[in-house]
């Protein structure tokens, strides 16, 4: 769920709606399909265009019918924004019940019972876009490679399942999404990692705080890669603005979107 200042925003049941108006074009029969009644998808409706920066649904006009009701752009992009959050947040869950599954199924039918009915907030400080220059086809997984710019690739790391689902091909511009707390830092050039992304930069920020410190670096290319870690980890490092450091992302750390 996707929660505002104002309520509840986006769930299931309003992206169920959404996608419905995307297929058919008309709000009765997307309304049937959810299944809501006419008034309760209107005012779903109403209250997400009023609440979105900009027009979610709007009406068509003309056509033998006189006209119907479509999604916008922007609306095909926060539908597509919202299952790809809601995949990368199933994975998680799926990883936490192989961790606990000694407790029982039961029990993790009443933990994803209890995060269901809590809102959950995210917030991506990394966010990237770029056409994808290759993929690597696995059974299980796949390896999804993007061009940032010239100078930067960025590899990610997903199922074959979401591969087809987001029809993934080369020369696709995806959308790339990184959690600041994911990004560790490093100022020695000789130390392996298994991390697959090392993007060295510039440091340009260090805003610190009582416990953890957040590091902007700038990438040879313009693009800022921001990581929060402890303080005694910059201290430990000797981050200084204007420093040289690398940026480490896990691959399996990456959450990818399309918008078409």
């Amino acid at each position: 769920m996707v929660e505002t200042e104002s309520g509840a925003f986006l769930g299931d049941t309003r992206i169920r709606l959404l996608e419905a108006i995307g297929e058919f074009g008309s709000i009765t029969q997307a309304a049937k399909t959810v299944p809501l009644s006419y008034k309760a998808a209107w005012d779903a409706i109403d209250s997400m265009n009023t609440l979105a920066d900009q027009p979610i649904v709007e009406r068509a006009v003309g056509g033998s019918g006189g006209g119907g009701t479509r999604l916008t752009a922007y609306g095909r992009r926060m539908v597509a924004f919202y299952r790809a959050m809601e995949e990368s947040y199933q994975e998680v869950l799926d990883r936490v019940a192989q961790k606990f599954g000694s407790e029982g199924p039961g029990d993790m039918q009443q933990y994803r019972g209890l995060l269901r009915r809590m809102s959950m907030k995210t917030s991506a400080r990394n966010q990237f876009v770029g056409p994808i220059c290759a993929l690597r086809d696995g059974a299980v997984n796949c390896e999804v490679t993007l061009r940032l710019d010239p100078q930067t690739e960025l590899v990610a790391m997903i199922t074959r399942e979401s591969m087809d689902r987001l029809n993934l091909a080369l020369g696709t511009e995806v959308h790339a999404f990184v959690k600041a707390q994911t990004v560790m830092l490093m100022t020695d050039p000789a130390v392996r990692t298994s991390s697959r992304n090392h993007l060295w930069g510039t440091i340009s920020r260090i805003h610190v705080g009582s416990v953890n410190d957040e590091i902007t670096l700038t990438l040879p290319g313009g693009r800022h890669v921001i990581a929060i870690i402890s303080h005694a980890s910059v201290e430990s490092l000797g981050l200084l603005e204007g420093g040289k450091a690398c940026a480490l992302i896990q691959d399996s750390s990456i959450t990818l979107a399309t918008f078409d």
